[in-house]
Order: C-alpha cells, then structure tokens, then sequence
C-alpha cells in the first residue's frame, strides 16, 4: 500500500502550508487496501443484556438525570447565592401574584385557580426542572388557547336558567355552575397535557422543538397576543359581551365589543387607563435603567395594591357597576380526580398545548443555558413539565409554561438557581392562605391593563417583518403564515397550519436546490460554482455538477433535468441527432455524394444538419460555418469530432446526506444514458454513510462499480483527465458517415499508480 505523506510547514509570512502526496482513490481502492469494517462480535442479546443492566452508577446516575436538584443543591454555596436568590424569589413572587390572578381571566376561571396554578408547579419544577433561570407559571398564551377551550366546551348557553313557574321573567345565567364546569375542563385539559409530555420525554422526542422553527413561535406568539389584546378588551371598557373561540374568533369578538360601545363603563376605562399608562412607563424605566436599579420598580403589585385600596374605598363594585375579582376562597383545595369523561374531546388541544408550552420553555431555557455556560436537557424538561402539570391538575391548576417576562424578573434581579423559584411560589403561598381575601375587590380592568402591558414584548415582534425580508423571504413567510393563519383560524388550527407550511418549506428546499457547474481555483485544492467566481477554471471536456440536497423520490426527477441543463449535455438530443443522421445517410446513399456532419449547440437545445457535396462545396460550406461561428458566441459548431465535446461529468455529493431506492435508481438509468453517448459519469465526495445506503440499495450491480466513485473531486477529476472513456461514439460517426477520417486518440494508460501531489499554498501539479 502506497504511503501518504502529509506535511505542515509555516512560511515567512507565518501562513499554513498543506502538500499531500497519495495515489489517485477510487472506492473499490480504499476497501480493498484502506478500510475494513469492524467485526461485530457483539450479539442482539448482549446489547439488551448491557442496555438494561442494572449497577449503582446506572442508578445514580437515573436519580439524579430524574430529580436535577441533586446536581447542584448539596454544593450549593450559601454564602455567595442564598441573598441574591432570596431577592430574586420576592420579586418574582410579586410579580407573579397579578399575573396568576390575570392569566386565569384567559383561561375563562375564576382568578383563584390562576394562583393555585402559581403555586404547585413552580413548587415541582424547583426539583424536576434543569434550567436555574426560567420562572415556570401561567402564561398568556397557554392560558388563552385554554380558555377557548373551555368555552368550546362549556358555552354561557348551556347554563341559562328559566324560570320554574313559567312566568315571562328572562333566563338568567348561572355563573357558579358555568365557572364549575369550565375548571373541570381546564383540568382534565392540563391532566392530558402532562400525560403527553411525560410520555414524550420517556420516550425521548425532545427533538419535536425543531419543528416549532423560531420565525414559527414568533409569529404564533404574535397572532396569540392579538387574541389576548381583543379578549380583553371587554375588561378595560367595563361592558359584557360573549366570548368567542374558533375560527374568526377574534373578528367576532371586535365586533361584539363595538356594538355594546355604547354602555362603556366610563369609571373602568378611567381606571384601566391610568393604569396601563403607569405600567407602561414603569416598564420602561426598569427597562432604561435596568443597570442601575439593584431591584425593578414592582409596578404590577403596586397597581393591584392601590387599585384594591381604592376600589374598596369607593365601593366602585356596588356603586358604579366596575367588575372586581369576586370572591378568593382562603387556603388550598384538597386533591381531587380530575373528570375523566371529557377526554376524548381534549385530545388534539392537548397536544397542541403540550407541544408549545414545551417549545416557549425550552426556548427561554436555551437562552439562559447559553448566557451562563450551562446545559439543559430537553428529555428532562418535558418530564419536568408533564410532572408539573399532571400532578397540579389533582390540585385544580391549568396547564403552565415558562413566562418570560418572570424569567427576567428572576434572572435579572439576581436570581441564581430554581431555589429563587421555591421562593416565589411561597409568596403565593403566603396570600392564598392568610390574605387571598384582600383582592377580593381587585377591579377587572386593572387585571386586563397587566395583561396589555405584558403584551408589549409580542407586538414588538412585527419588527421581525422588514428584518426577515431582508434575510430570508422563506422564513418571512412561515412568520406570516403562522400569524395570520392564528389571527384568522383560531390557535389551534392555526398551528397546525404552520407546522404544516414550515414542513413544506422544507420540502420545497429539497426539491429546489441550487446547482451549479464547479471549476477548479489555480493553485489551490477549491472547486468553486464557474457563474459566481471569476477565477474558477472548467477543465476541457469534464463538467462536474453540484446540487445542494439529497436525492430522493421528491426531487429525483428535478436533479437529472438540472444535471442535463447545467452540463449543457442532453443524452436524449444526442441520441436523435445519431437517429437522424442514419436516416439522411441512407437517403442521400444513392447519390454518391460523400457526407459531413455538423452538430450545433444551442441556448434551446441541440440541432443537427447534413451536408452533402464535392470536396470543394465541404471547405466553402465550412468556411461559412467558421464565420458564421464567430459572429455568434452562442453557437459551436463540431466537424466530424464526436457529438459532445464533454467526456465525462462528474457528481460532486459531498452535501448528499441520505439516498432511496427512486433516487439510487434515477442516478443508475441517467449514468446509463450517459454511457450511451460515450459520456463518463462518475461520483465525487460520497461520505460512508451514503455509500452503506448504496450498498443497502444494491447500487454497485452490472455496470456500476465502486470503481466509478472517489474520495474527492480532485481524484475524480484527475481520474478522468489520465483516462478518457471508450471510442464508441466515433464508430458510431464512422458507421454513419461511411468513412474511417475519423480517429480519436487512445487513452492513456499508466503503467504505475496515478498521483496527485497537490500544494494548497502553491500551484497544484499532477504527476
């Protein structure tokens, strides 16, 4: 076996040199003389013997991947984390206090639930989780598309109530019964959800995040806080409308709100006025000086603080009509089982709830993981999340996600580990136990002003529009998709269309990749695309071809049509121009009249003609032709030569990852055709991995060889410069023309192995 020589040396002006000096590799070379495959000794048996053993490194390491608190709290550092994560823990706690009261509006229950759901699984997470940073609660979209669905499911018509004597008196809805049965369905709705996060992450899809791309939950986010802006609407004008859900969801509930204009409650839109402007310019006080306070301005709580004081003060429930919270039953629920029976209706919202709340958790966790060099597991993170939810659901909680307006919160007042979440969920603790009491009188549209407000990082996210358009239009679109398809269709269906559409968009990449004609770059090992780059050189007579993508049965069919139009060399037009040619010759065989073939290439194809006649009339016509050559660049025209001036094309797969037996089949039939016009296919840059799929597919059978497939372009291409293919095309000339004028030099055989030396810092030299 011929030894490989690898040398680095570094020059004056301090650059890497590489010079390689090897022999020219084939694939049937390197497994007959490089590589051999490993014996597999290890049996099926064995592997399931050694997957399921059981030792107590395995068990150690099963804790603590199960509960992630172990990893870090018995080294946990007191001294340096325990102040800052205790400030970190109130001010979340603080701020999470309104939201949960808020968000339960959303999930269309009554407020205490949503800090039931503030409490119970950021209790969980704190031992489940593996990110230190996120703040696990409710979130407005979660809790929007839940509340749809209990809506859907429990409408305000099912629970009028007429009157038993039959007297004129108008229906009257019952609230109690309509808030009783809409909790049943948020929690059988969250028991589902976790079921089907546990089993994804046993299971180890945390991969199903990628399918939820970036431009995708931005722009779903962006639709979902259109809804949630509408919803609350209602709230910030003070007047009673029905809630929608479903498709146009958001029209209908614009025009509901618009019709009742009228009986706007003035006193409530004062309020929630007033309101939403502190909160605003709260907010960006904290944001302009967020270095310099040690502690964000607890804007949320001060507004739910003195709003409550006021509005019990002015007795603005009884006196001016304003909605307030309503009774806040002290302490906790027992446990109960959740209503089974409503199953099978909550299917499909449960996976599209289990699915985002993953995905906005794992997105916030991500972030955190990389600012401050820590990894998170996505198995874990959806077992943390399945655990939360289902158990919570026993306790009367809706499903929860990571919020990341809290996140901040936590991670920028100093929290350090989920010991500031533990924290936080105490502080609701605290006010469901002694003082839940004291919000009983906490004006609706104060709660609807915190939901606006907290909606102003989703409407920033518009300005993704023009960033994207100058980027990628592909990305702009699933963005627009996702939105309007969320806005128009309703959540649910909106992110089915979405996922659907980026899906496509990646089909259609596949099946519309970028080709292109590669030359070499002197004095280097590069091969770049000849139509962008000035100094890629084609080498005479070998075209070498690359397409971005796999092949496979989606774009089979589109990768031989760019090969023939990239390469210029069409077998099917070559093949009837030789069919024609025979017909001519036998034609004009009567007259005697010696024949000359001329093939012409054109921009639409190739055309052929015959031109009979004395010696004389041969040269004047192939003067004519020359001139006639000159004046267009487009058009070439080959005396008595074979029919292509190309001898072999290269396949550059270098970026094919993965093959089928359509696509496998489609490369056999088109290298076949090349065959037939004496036209070398070959394959260049194929990894091991394809090459096992070729094997697999039975690729290499009859004509095709490992022989036929190379390392790299560069064998490839000093392969079929040493040697040209056989002169079959010639004889086929010399049948039709009746002549032997026509001779093609022999190819060049060389009596010891064909090397490459190659110098990437130099000229490259062929030996």
């Amino acid at each position: 076996m011929e030894q490989e020589e690898v040398t680095a040396r570094v020059d004056t002006t301090s650059q890497l040199m590489c010079r390689i000096q090897r022999p020219v590799y084939d694939e049937a070379f390197i497994r007959s003389h490089l590589l051999s495959h490993k014996e597999k000794s290890t049996t099926l048996r064995q592997k399931l013997a050694h997957q399921f053993r059981c030792s107590s490194k395995r068990a150690k390491a099963a804790v603590l991947s199960t509960l992630p608190i172990l990893t870090w709290l018995p080294s946990y550092p007191v001294k340096q984390y325990l102040f800052s994560d205790v400030v970190s823990g109130l001010s979340t706690g603080v701020v999470q206090l309104p939201q949960g009261l808020a968000y339960a509006m959303l999930a269309a229950v009554p407020p205490v639930f949503g800090l039931y759901s503030s409490f119970y699984p950021v209790l969980l997470y704190t031992f489940f989780g593996t990110s230190r940073h996120v703040s696990i609660g409710t979130f407005a979209v979660i809790s929007l598309i839940i509340g749809g669905v209990a809506v859907r499911e429990a409408p305000d018509s099912m629970f009028y109530i007429h009157p038993a004597n039959g007297s004129n008196a108008s229906a009257f809805l019952d609230e109690e019964a309509r808030d009783a049965r809409r909790v049943q369905v948020a929690v059988v709705l969250t028991t589902l959800v976790g079921i089907i996060q546990i089993i994804l992450g046993l299971l180890r899809f945390g991969f199903v995040a990628i399918y939820l791309t970036e431009p995708l939950v931005r722009g779903f986010t962006t639709a979902a806080s259109i809804h949630v802006f509408t919803s609350q609407l209602k709230y910030l004008l003070g007047v009673k409308t029905q809630r929608f859900s479903g498709p146009l969801s958001v029209i209908y509930s614009i025009k509901a709100v618009f019709s009742e204009i009228a009986s706007t409650n003035v006193v409530s839109l004062i309020l929630g006025l007033v309101c939403l402007i502190f909160l605003y310019l709260v907010k960006v006080l904290n944001e302009r000086f967020k270095k310099k306070l040690s502690v964000p301005i607890p804007g949320e709580i001060i507004v739910v603080i003195v709003s409550t004081g006021v509005s019990y003060g002015l007795s603005l429930s009884e006196d001016y009509e304003v909605g307030v919270v309503g009774t806040i039953p002290t302490g906790l629920l027992p446990p109960a089982v959740p209503e089974f029976s409503l199953l099978p209706s909550l299917v499909t919202d449960s996976f599209a709830i289990a699915v985002v709340g993953f995905s906005m958790d794992m997105s916030l966790a991500k972030t955190f993981a990389l600012k401050y060099g820590y990894s998170v597991d996505g198995n874990q993170e959806l077992i943390a999340l399945g655990l939360c939810n289902f158990i919570g659901s026993f306790f009367q909680t809706f499903a929860v996600t990571g919020s990341m307006s809290r996140s901040l919160v936590q991670e920028s007042t100093g929290g350090k580990t989920q010991i500031a979440g533990f924290l936080a969920s105490l502080v609701v603790l605290v006010v469901v136990v002694a003082i839940g009491f004291v919000f009983q009188s906490l004006p609706q549209t104060v709660l609807a002003a915190i939901i606006m407000v907290n909606l102003l990082g989703m409407f920033k996210q518009f300005r993704d529009i023009p960033t994207l358009w100058k980027t990628s239009k592909i990305e702009l679109s699933i963005w627009l998709v996702a939105c309007v398809a969320s806005v128009l269709l309703g959540l649910d269906y909106g992110l089915l269309v979405a996922i659907t559409f980026a899906i496509l968009t990646v089909i259609y990449r596949t099946q519309s990749p970028t080709s292109a004609i590669l030359g070499h770059v002197p004095g280097t090992g590069l091969y770049c695309d000849v139509d962008e780059y000035e100094e890629a050189v084609e080498y005479e007579g070998i075209k070498i071809f690359r397409s971005n993508s796999s092949i496979y049965f989606a774009n089979s069919d589109l990768y031989v049509k760019a090969l023939k139009k990239k390469t210029g060399v069409n077998p099917e037009h070559l093949q009837a121009a030789w069919k024609a040619q025979k017909r001519k010759r036998k034609a004009s065989s009567k007259h005697k009249f010696p024949l000359k073939m001329c093939v012409k290439y054109k921009k639409e194809g190739l055309t052929h003609e015959v031109m009979p006649g004395n010696h004389m009339a041969e040269e004047q016509r192939n003067k004519q032709l020359e001139d006639k050559h000159s004046e267009s660049n487009s058009e070439e025209a080959i005396f008595l030569g074979l029919l292509s001036t190309v001898h072999s094309i290269i396949l550059d797969w270098t970026s094919a990852n993965f093959t089928d037996s359509v696509g496998a089949k489609a490369i056999k039939q088109v290298i076949k055709e090349y065959a037939d016009v004496d036209v070398r296919v070959v394959i260049a840059g194929c990894s091991r991995s394809l090459l096992v799929q070729l094997d697999t597919l039975q690729f290499f059978t009859g004509n095709m060889t490992t022989a036929m497939v190379f390392p790299t372009v560069h064998d490839a291409v000093l392969y079929c410069q040493h040697k040209l293919p056989p002169s079959s095309g010639s004889n086929q000339l010399n049948e039709l023309t009746g002549s032997d004028t026509c001779n093609q030099e022999e190819p060049i055989t060389a009596a010891v192995p064909l090397t490459q030396t190659t110098d990437m810092g130099g000229p490259t030299t062929y030996l």
